[in-house]
């Protein structure tokens, strides 16, 4: 291994160690992270750990970043491992998904779905990550509407939000819906109502919500996961096996 590609392996092995280290400090401090702490606990001094991470806010951006992309594949694994032609079971595979990340890594949750940290910005680098889940649900119901989606009454989409939901289907670079009804705008929004509610059961769950009011959790969340189907009326939609 030549000189160059040595050092940019340890480099990137380090920058990997700050960031471990660093998690486990959200678990204790919260987004509150001391560069410092961080920098002692990886056998650094703070100038050193500042030529990985110049700032509190660059090493926020990759642990929001870390922890957007790791929901995100539990999320998309566990859809992934169901049948493509069971939609229920998709969506609620998904949910799991989210949920059991959220579970298991509940600082990590709080940082990116907790309350906003002080003083800091997410930059554009974290808007894919943070967007997986939401387009996931949206591939979902495009392909229930490939197979006759009608959402339970929704209501009439205003104006304003259709166009600027049409604008943002149009600049995606995703594959463009092939049907007209309904609307793909009005498949975009119902998505972003089960976007909300989904992480607004999880949320619950997490931070401690639920307390002495639901003991059954996972059954549940499965429940209204459930209804979060027939509202959007996947659970009408039936297309065979040999779908895909």
């Amino acid at each position: 291994m030549s000189v160059p590609s040595l050092r940019a392996r340890v480099r990137a092995e380090t920058a990997e160690e700050i960031r471990a280290i660093a998690k486990r400090h959200l678990a204790t401090d919260g987004a509150n992270l001391s560069l410092r702490a961080v920098a002692r606990d990886a056998g650094l001094v703070p100038s050193a750990l500042y030529r990985y991470f110049p700032n509190r806010d660059a090493l926020l951006t990759a642990l929001i970043t870390d922890a957007y992309a790791a929901l995100a594949a539990s999320a998309k694994a566990a859809e992934a491992a169901v049948p493509r032609h069971d939609l229920t079971a998709r969506l609620l595979a998904l949910g799991h998904g989210v949920r059991s990340w959220a579970l298991d890594h509940p600082a990590e949750y709080a940082l990116i779905y907790g309350s906003p940290v002080p003083s800091y910005e997410a930059p554009p680098e974290t808007t894919g990550p943070a967007s997986e889940v939401v387009m996931a649900l949206i591939g979902i119901l495009f392909d229930a509407a490939g197979h006759g989606l009608r959402p339970a009454a929704p209501r009439p989409l205003p104006a304003a939000i259709r166009a600027e939901l049409r604008r943002r289907l149009d600049q995606s670079p995703t594959p463009k819906p092939t049907w007209t009804e309904p609307a793909p705008e009005v498949i975009i929004a119902t998505a972003f109502t089960l976007w909300t509610q989904l992480f607004g059961l999880v949320s619950f769950e997490v931070f401690g919500r639920l307390n002495d009011l639901i003991e059954e959790r996972r059954e549940y969340f499965e429940y209204q996961m459930l209804v979060m189907a027939d509202f959007a009326g996947i659970a009408t939609v039936a297309p065979s096996p040999g779908d895909g």
